[in-house]
């Protein structure tokens, strides 16, 4: 069956914008992302009934199943399974039991008391998760799901909203892992920078040095993270953040009237004598291991490529998918077997690990439909259609915040960084070759900002979804909180990539923005002391 393009028409920004606004007005996100995938069906294939009820079905087995060449035999026999779609589904499952049986198990309050005995203070509660969102830097899916589950008991033991919550582990997931080389996101950007400088025959620099010298020109990333400190220190709450925490100070740490969030697990009995060991122990295992079967998972797609091994081309060929689901096995069984040695019983266990699953279920079915029109988008050519709007006649002094404010709209539409890095990292190369080569890695740099930015804001992003769902926290709270602190960052970013183009220096664009940031600090603690 053949789908209509829509790159080069105005309609294929119709699906994510119909998606969107639901999302934001009725703050139904499952609905919202239905809506807009049956509308991309229809766009896709004429408005053939038919013809869209099959696209559906073909979309939806698509999701856990691929398809290979069809003239070699029937669909299951030349299919294989969407590993990457099921490693994060058993990766959210496995995590939530494991977060069930560390509360069963009494290690979660054990954590919760001890942490409360060195950390007095709501605002260290907040500074201890903003730590530990920038340490654990290996993937955004891993960070944003782990530090949750470890910093939530202190959090909510001193008040803090989910959604404050939510909001410091999105903004310092994916701002961590696109300034890491060694990360799921490092590897990857490095790969599509390597293609960028091969096709245009620059080989006075590696991909490695190009990345490295990218991070402070990263300016979305890096003040993002420092908007998160600035939060925690200052107590920068206005707007709906700040009605959230007013709420969580009086004992409502989320909107009970919408339900229990996606990741909440049911009360359970907790079994007495727990110790700091079964929290701390599984998720250092989680780690370790999944960084283990990282590099272990790239050195073998090294070797079986006759290439010598080297660390960063281990995580450049790593199996993320593969690799978060036996990390997350491996705590996952020394927290079962630190359980038994204390104690709790075997029928408690299961019960908890049944509920730790059931509890992420909310988050797998949101995640289906986000992958859902993110794959009816990219067959719409949204990416293509936004690109080609960037023309030749445009100043080239104006091309760095022009392409971050592309690319963030860009993964706002579409929900996905990754997707938008694919598209215009090397449409960013291509226009800094054929203009001001010098520009290069300004522009390729503003593309990764705008695009963690437009992710940031986006509902339908994968990383959002999962920033909500370790912080047990409705997921349209968390994306309307999280707005105005995106929105302010973006602003402070983009002052930066206009004095960088204007000046062609990067420490004139750093200090721009510096400034800028702390002018918009200044305006938030203002505005915060009169809420």
């Amino acid at each position: 069956m053949e789908l209509i393009n829509y790159s080069d028409s105005a309609l294929s920004l119709v699906v994510p914008l119909v998606a969107l606004t639901l999302a934001i007005l009725t703050r139904k996100v499952l609905l919202s992302l239905g809506c807009g995938v049956l509308l991309g069906a229809l766009f896709l294939t004429d408005f053939n009934i038919v013809n869209a009820a099959k696209h559906l079905a073909d979309l939806s087995l698509s999701l856990v199943w691929e398809s290979g060449d069809a003239s070699k035999g029937s669909f299951w026999e030349i299919g294989s399974f969407n590993t990457w779609n099921l490693s994060i589904i058993v990766f959210l499952l496995i995590l939530g039991m494991l977060t069930s049986i560390m509360m069963v198990s009494g290690a979660t309050s054990a954590f919760a008391d001890w942490a409360k005995q060195k950390i007095t203070t709501r605002r260290g509660s907040i500074l201890l998760t903003a730590f530990l969102g920038v340490f654990i830097f290996v993937d955004d899916y891993f960070n944003s799901l782990a530090v949750g589950s470890v910093s939530r008991p202190l959090t909510d033991r001193y008040k803090v909203s989910r959604a404050k919550l939510a909001y410091l582990l999105d903004s310092t997931a994916a701002p961590m892992c696109v300034l890491t080389p060694i990360s799921s996101w490092g590897a990857y950007i490095i790969a599509v920078i390597g293609g960028i400088l091969a096709t245009h025959a620059i080989t006075d620099i590696s991909p490695l040095a190009a990345f490295v010298q990218m991070i402070p020109m990263n300016f979305y990333a890096i003040f993002a993270i420092a908007m998160v400190f600035a939060v925690a220190c200052f107590n920068l709450d206005f707007g709906l953040m700040a009605k959230e925490e007013e709420a969580a100070k009086n004992g409502e740490l989320f909107d009970a009237k919408k339900g229990n969030p996606a990741g909440s697990t049911v009360e359970l009995k907790e079994a007495e004598g727990g110790h700091i060991s079964g929290l701390i122990l599984p998720i250092l295992v989680l780690i370790f291991a999944t960084i283990f079967f990282m590099i272990n998972s790239g050195a073998s797609t090294l070797a079986a490529g006759g290439k010598a091994f080297d660390i960063l081309g281990a995580f450049e060929n790593t199996d993320v998918g593969s690799s978060l689901v036996f990390g997350a096995l491996s705590g996952l069984v020394v927290a079962l077997v630190l359980s038994l040695i204390s104690g709790v019983s075997i029928s408690l266990l299961a019960q908890a690990s049944f509920h730790g699953a059931k509890s992420m279920l909310p988050a797998v079915y949101i995640l289906f439909f986000a992958w859902a029109i993110g794959s009816t988008i990219g067959s719409m050519e949204t990416g293509k259609y936004l690109a080609a709007l960037v023309g030749d006649s445009i100043p080239m002094s104006l091309l760095p915040i022009i392409m971050f404010v592309l690319a963030g709209f860009m993964a706002f539409a579409t929900g996905t960084s990754w997707g938008t890095f694919g598209i215009m990292l090397p449409i960013a190369g291509d226009m800094a070759a054929g203009t001001e080569i010098s520009l290069m890695l300004p522009m390729l740099a503003s593309v990764l900002a705008g695009s963690v930015f437009g992710d940031h804001c986006s509902p339908i992003s994968d990383t959002t979804i999962l920033s909500s769902t370790g912080a047990n926290c409705h997921h349209m709270d968390h994306v309307m909180t999280q707005l105005p602190y995106a929105l302010s960052v973006a602003l402070v970013s983009a002052i930066g990539y206009l004095v960088l183009g204007v000046t062609s220096s990067v420490l004139s664009g750093f200090i721009a923005s510096t400034i800028a940031f702390t002018v918009v600090v200044a305006i938030m603690s203002r505005i915060s002391r009169k809420v």
